[in-house]
Order: structure tokens, then C-alpha cells, then sequence
């Protein structure tokens, strides 16, 4: 399985992110997340592989998360409702998002992505 990079074309983090992979060598398989957005089961399996917080998930620099009000939604609600919840819209998610058999990576980091595509 190549891994897979949700992004959105419009985000710089998301462009230094390709582009970095690109330079760097690696073999990637590139799903937008606005057209393609990820379910709530591959949302559960990812947040589990990842053993990161669901809130690292989140988009919370995002238009949609502010206007939606989750910073003070989200304690309230449950893991299923957040998964969910974030499956509705791609924009909710935290990108680029870097999903490998190795593990998953919410946001874009050269060390933690070197390790998992290397």
C-alpha cells in the first residue's frame, strides 16, 4: 500500500508538504480531502492507529471549526459524534494528513513523516 496524503490545493502547509515529499523522494499517494472526504470509520481507524488525541484531528485554525463554535463543543461531545462530525466536511480536518502502515500523522512534520515513509 502506497501511503496516502489528504490535502486540501489551496493549503501552503499542504504544498510544502507534497513538495518536500516530492524532493525527498518518496512514492505518495495524493486524495483531496475536500472532494474526497474521509469517512467516520476511516477517521476511528486512523485516530486509533495514531494514539494521538481526537482533537489533533481537528482543523482548529479552520473558518469552519471557529464558525461552528467546537472549541467549546467538542469536550461535550463523543468520540463517535466527533468522528462523525468530522467526516461531514474535509475542511473540519487537520491537514495534510499523512496516512501510512506504519501510522498516521495529522498535520505536517519532516521528522514524524521521514519516519513514517521511511
Amino acid at each position: 500500500m502506497n501511503p496516502v496524503i489528504l490535502c486540501y490545493e489551496k493549503c501552503s502547509t499542504c504544498k510544502k508538504a507534497l513538495k518536500w515529499v516530492e524532493e525527498s523522494g518518496y512514492e505518495v499517494q495524493v486524495r483531496p480531502i475536500k472532494e474526497e472526504n474521509p469517512t467516520a470509520e476511516e477517521l476511528k481507524e486512523w485516530h486509533q492507529t495514531s494514539r494521538l488525541p481526537l482533537k489533533r484531528f481537528f482543523n482548529t485554525s479552520g473558518n469552519l471549526y471557529k464558525e461552528l463554535k467546537l472549541k467549546d463543543k467538542l469536550p461535550e461531545m463523543s468520540e463517535e459524534e466527533q468522528y462523525q462530525l468530522l467526516s461531514t466536511d474535509g475542511m473540519l480536518v487537520k491537514r495534510p494528513l499523512l496516512i501510512t502502515e506504519k501510522g498516521v500523522c495529522p498535520g505536517f512534520s519532516q521528522e514524524e513523516w521521514a519516519k513514517l515513509l521511511g
